[in-house]
């Protein structure tokens, strides 16, 4: 197939944090039939969508990475909504509002892809990606087979599916939305919108979402500012001084910067409430010890 391949390639401006350093080999497949044939034929491939919640280190990656925004058809039929795994939630969410169907609403803010939305089951304001699911269409990654995966079959959770313990990746995913105003329809839109940019710092603001997940029955974020990690830097890297939970890519932040960072507020609260965060950012690299070094502690290897 003719795809198209970069080697040693920079993604530093395909990624909201605006960090990266060398990929030994990017990949850009324009269809899923594209991608298909990457993962049966590459070996151990990274798949990212949107790159909303991921840090790339600024030492490099020696491997492939399949970047899957290409891979952006959406079907409406009638309430159902097929979607490929490259489509950004945001204009999900924006073509549903013009179909009047109801159930993306609350998604118009996401910078993530269907793909990685799906694999991680985005939320926000008690409300998931998952709810409105009927089933994905997946990539077994140690089979080499394509398949249909249920709701159930998906075994979704806060910040889980199956995907993440089986090794799978999402392809496309649809949906069953409600008829609804489109006037009803833009308000809500509008409500979420406001909520995100009173809560969250916009992308103006170089940052990944959420650094850490929130533990059960507690909130990542005020734990982070009751234990003082609001205005914390290293490097160019910079907690958020309205929500302890993000960090900022404040003055030409490297990689590192970020991780040291993030060791720093995990610290924090494990000395303060004994509690050991776990980070939603999606770290990449292999070149740098220190760095492996730091992930491992934070993942808790």
């Amino acid at each position: 197939m003719d795809i198209e391949v970069r080697t040693n390639y920079n993604a530093k401006n395909l990624t909201s944090f605006k960090i990266s350093g060398q990929i030994e080999r990017a990949y850009f497949p324009k269809s899923i039939e594209e991608l298909i044939y990457l993962l049966k034929t590459l070996e151990a491939p990274i798949v990212l969508g949107n790159c909303s919640n991921v840090l790339i280190s600024s030492y490099g990656y020696s491997g492939d990475v399949i970047f899957t925004q290409n891979c952006k058809k959406v079907l409406f039929n009638n309430t159902k909504v097929n979607a490929e795994c490259g489509v950004k939630i945001q204009m999900a969410s924006k073509l549903a509002s013009e179909q009047n169907l109801s159930g993306f609403e609350f998604m118009i803010g996401f910078p993530a892809s269907v793909g990685g939305a799906v694999y991680m089951n985005a939320s926000a304001n008690e409300q998931s990606i998952s709810d409105r699911l009927i089933s994905a269409t997946v990539f077994d990654n140690e089979n080499k087979s394509v398949m249909v995966l249920t709701k159930n079959d998906l075994q979704f959770d806060y910040r889980k599916s199956v995907c993440q313990l089986r090794n799978y990746t999402v392809l496309s995913a649809e949906f069953d939305l409600i008829k609804s105003d489109f006037s009803k329809i833009q308000e809500k839109m509008k409500k979420n919108l406001d909520f995100r940019r009173r809560h969250q710092p916009s992308l103006a603001l170089p940052n990944c979402g959420s650094v850490f997940k929130n533990p059960q029955n507690n909130s990542a974020g005020r734990l982070l500012d009751l234990s003082g990690a609001k205005g914390l830097s290293y490097g160019g890297a910079k907690v958020w001084e309205n929500h302890a939970n993000f960090i900022i890519n404040s003055d030409n932040a490297q990689s590192d910067d970020v991780l040291n960072l993030m060791l720093l507020m995990y610290n924090k609260v494990s000395e303060n409430f004994d509690i050991k965060l776990k980070p939603e950012v999606i770290y990449i690299g292999n070149n740098s010890k220190e760095e492996e070094e730091i992930w491992k502690i934070l993942k808790q290897k």
